[in-house]
C-alpha cells in the first residue's frame, strides 16, 4: 500500500533547499522558520495554500506537483507539509485521498507535520 515501508524516501542528511507547504500566515510556518534558525538554518521556499476548507486538498497536491516540477536550483531536495493542531474537520484535508497520492507520487522526500501530538488525524 501507500504507507509501506519500502516506498518511504531517504531524507537527505543535509537539504540544500527545503519546500515548505503551508499557510503563510499561521502560527506553524513561525514554528518551522524558528526551529530552522536556531537548530539547522537552511533556505526555505514557502508554497502558500489554505491549511482547512473546502479547497485546501486540492491547493496542497497543486503545491506538491508544483515543488516537483521545478527545476535546477529552485527545486527542494525535501518538502515540509505543515499545519498546526484543530478539530477532525480542520485536519481532514491531510486525510484526502488526493493529498496521499500526491505524496506518494513526489519525487522529493515529504515531511509530514500536521497537528499537535494529542490531535487525530
Amino acid at each position: 500500500g501507500l504507507f509501506d515501508e519500502a516506498r518511504k524516501k531517504p531524507l537527505p542528511r543535509i537539504p540544500r533547499l527545503i519546500g515548505i507547504v503551508t499557510s503563510p500566515t499561521g502560527a506553524v510556518i513561525q514554528d518551522i522558520l524558528h526551529r530552522l534558525r536556531d537548530r539547522f538554518p537552511r533556505p526555505v521556499l514557502l508554497w502558500p495554500v489554505a491549511v482547512q476548507g473546502d479547497t485546501a486538498a486540492a491547493q496542497i497536491v497543486v503545491a506538491i506537483d508544483g515543488f516537483n516540477a521545478l527545476k535546477g536550483a529552485q527545486r527542494p531536495d525535501l518538502l515540509i507539509i505543515a499545519r498546526g493542531g484543530g478539530s477532525l474537520e480542520d485536519l481532514m484535508p491531510f486525510n484526502d485521498e488526493a493529498v496521499v497520492r500526491a505524496v506518494a507520487l513526489s519525487n522529493i522526500p515529504v515531511i509530514s507535520a500536521i497537528g499537535h501530538e494529542t490531535d487525530t488525524t
